[in-house]
């Protein structure tokens, strides 16, 4: 794919055969699992480390949203394609009037979160990607121009 242009057919089902083959090999060895990956994410020095979280609002990233309210971390979560004026939600720990799981869901958040523009969002320590295959690089293969743009201006600091 070339700078900004859409991908081709051609790439696009390349793309989504690679996604096919690499998430059927996590489902035969077992890997694929969110709970345990999440878990195991949350023992890294980066995570420990991290105040603010921005995790995805897929329903594979659940399990990392709620580890993360249950750490006491503010969670940003991005709404869908990023839509808005406000194109975030906040969550923060000490304001939830629901448990972590529920909260982190996407029905709770609508609920409990705040809906924030890009103006106001803190310093971000640790952004949670997920993926089903990279490239040798270790970039993801295929969401499309919307998820490099934002976040290339969003989550990128000056040195």
């Amino acid at each position: 794919m070339t700078g900004g242009s859409a991908p081709s057919l051609e790439e696009a089902r390349a793309k989504q055969a690679v996604r096919e083959r690499v998430w059927a090999l996590l489902e035969r060895e077992r890997v694929a699992r969110f709970p345990a990956t999440a878990a195991r994410l949350a023992s890294l020095a980066a995570w420990q480390a991290a105040g603010v979280v921005k995790a995805n609002p897929d329903a594979p990233q659940l399990p990392v949203r709620a580890h993360a309210l249950a750490d006491g971390k503010l969670l940003y979560m991005a709404v869908p394609r990023l839509a808005d004026e406000r194109p975030f939600i906040l969550l923060d720990p000490e304001r939830l009037s629901l448990p972590p799981r529920r909260a982190a869901s996407i029905a709770g958040s609508a609920r409990v979160g705040r809906r924030i523009g890009v103006a106001e969002l803190h310093p971000v320590d640790l952004v949670v990607c997920g993926s089903v295959a990279v490239n040798r690089e270790g970039a993801r293969v295929g969401k499309g121009e919307a998820s490099r743009t934002w976040s290339s201006r969003c989550w990128s600091r000056p040195a």
